[in-house]
């Protein structure tokens, strides 16, 4: 469960349609340090890259529909906001979570990595237009001291500094993402965007990782993996740039949407009635809270009905 101390920020005010009660959700891991750059984009033909993926977590204490989402990152100087032409975001639980019990063995540890494979029913993508995206531009010369973009091995040490155009993406869901928020720690989520840039790759920025006190309870480091990786995550910081301390990294993203109080839980028998009775007493019926939660209503039923009722 969350505290105070938790950088969740869970404002009880009305909000439009709901009621006085329920609550607004934000997370936010801040801005970017400068730190890092690690690579978090979809495979290309055009440059001949695999898909490479960057994870960092969150953890809910009640069931949220997710609306928008920010990322930021590092683009090639001199390129066009327009050279982004498609984001994809997808959400994993914990490991061993929806995973392969045991793992390879061909890295270091799976240990609070994300698992093998995402939350199908959580996945995003601006080219299938369920999600759709605006780009801005934060710092025309920033630069990072680090990067990790194509040796995904143990203790390289990283790919060195890099320098260009600070970039934030401002994501909105259509629809909406309906998370559960199930007893630890099936409530503990990982967060993976990618983008795609035609004019070179997007590096996903770090943020600050505070350890006394942090972020939030249970907060992890960020872990990275590409094709020829799967199903296996490496530490960033810990496996791969290494040092005495190694570095651990949080990554700059923001989520916001709304709480569904008294939800059902997933796994459980009576997880679709508790659901669809939260949504009711908050809004009614079901069609209202298709319209509060921006989620047309046909999509409203198939995907608060899915999560509803699915299982890990």
């Amino acid at each position: 469960m969350k505290t105070t101390s938790i950088a969740v920020i869970v404002i009880l005010a009305a909000w439009l349609a709901t009621p006085a009660w329920a609550a607004s959700f934000f997370f936010s891991t801040g801005n970017p340090d400068g730190q890092l750059g690690a690579l978090s984009e979809q495979a290309s033909s055009e440059n001949g890259q695999i898909e490479t993926e960057t994870a960092d977590d969150f953890i809910l204490s009640a069931a949220t529909v997710i609306n928008d989402a920010t990322i930021t990152g590092l683009i090639p100087s001199g390129a066009p906001l327009t050279s982004i032409t498609n984001v994809e975001v997808e959400l994993y639980h914990v490991f061993p979570a929806d995973s392969v019990i045991p793992p390879s063995g061909k890295v270091p540890t799976r240990q609070n990595s994300p698992a093998d494979v995402e939350i199908g029913t959580a996945t995003r993508d601006g080219s299938a237009g369920t999600l759709a995206f605006n780009n801005s531009l934060v710092n025309s010369s920033f630069m990072v001291t680090n990067t990790v973009v194509n040796k995904l091995q143990p203790k390289t040490g990283g790919e060195g500094s890099a320098t260009g155009e600070e970039v934030q993406i401002a994501i909105t869901f259509t629809p909406p993402i309906f998370l559960p928020a199930p007893p630890p720690p099936l409530n503990h989520y990982f967060f993976r965007p990618e983008a795609q840039v035609t004019s070179g790759d997007f590096l996903h920025l770090s943020a600050p990782r505070p350890l006394n006190p942090p972020l939030f309870v249970g907060d992890l480091q960020a872990w990275i993996r590409n094709t020829n990786l799967k199903p296996d995550w490496l530490r960033i910081g810990t496996d791969i740039i290494d040092g005495s301390p190694a570095p651990t990294f949080n990554m700059t993203f923001s989520l916001s949407g709304n709480t569904v109080p008294n939800a059902g839980i997933p796994g459980q028998a009576n997880c679709h009635g508790k659901t669809v009775s939260a949504l009711a007493s908050q809004f009614g019926n079901i069609d209202a809270a298709a319209a509060a939660l921006g989620f047309s209503s046909v999509r409203c039923k198939k995907e608060l009905g899915s999560f509803a009722g699915y299982r890990d």
